[in-house]
């Protein structure tokens, strides 16, 4: 029997972005900016006038090789990889120098994943899986299979879709029926 497919994003999903976006931003610019500050908006959206200064930080090559790991991510992940075929679905093209530090940073966490299982793209609607775990609308409103939104804070006020808040939610949904 032909396990189904699970499509996983990377960044805000096993990957904490926003941290170290903001860590970032405080410290070159002086300001106290959070999380909640962030519900319902991106960075970029909330100091316009930065936007090319904000989007220089993932033009680093090393900026995602030391994002943390989210919560329960690992376990979760690795429980999952027992019953169904996973895949990391990360929109890389919008930072073609991520590539290797993403790589990397997947090997050291998630090393019981099959790197052939990596895919670094910009349109996920060519992901042929059941299911996709993602915190970008977009990717999810292409996407042919099942999306469940990953809670992020640019998208806490987002409808329409199944919505997990953290690792434990996709392990309800995937391993408790």
């Amino acid at each position: 029997m032909m396990k189904k497919r699970i499509a996983i994003d990377m960044d805000e999903v096993m990957a904490d972005f926003n941290k170290k976006h903001l860590t970032l931003f405080n410290a070159d610019y002086g300001e106290q900016l959070t999380i909640e500050d962030l519900h319902g908006k991106k960075l970029r959206e909330l100091r316009p006038e930065l936007e090319k200064e904000i989007r220089s930080y993932m033009k680093d090559p090393t900026y995602f090789r030391d994002l943390e790991v989210m919560k329960d991510s690992q376990e979760v992940i690795q429980e999952l990889s027992e019953r169904y075929e996973v895949y990391i679905a990360t929109a890389a093209m919008h930072f073609p120098t991520s590539f290797t530090a993403k790589y990397e940073w997947l090997q050291e966490h998630f090393p019981f994943l099959n790197d052939q299982h990596f895919v670094f793209c910009g349109d996920k609607s060519v992901i042929k899986a059941d299911y996709l775990i993602d915190d970008n609308l977009w990717q999810l409103e292409r996407f042919t299979g099942e999306g469940l939104l990953y809670t992020a804070p640019h998208n806490i006020q987002a409808t329409g879709y199944t919505r997990v808040n953290n690792w434990q939610d996709v392990r309800a949904y995937f391993l408790e029926k």
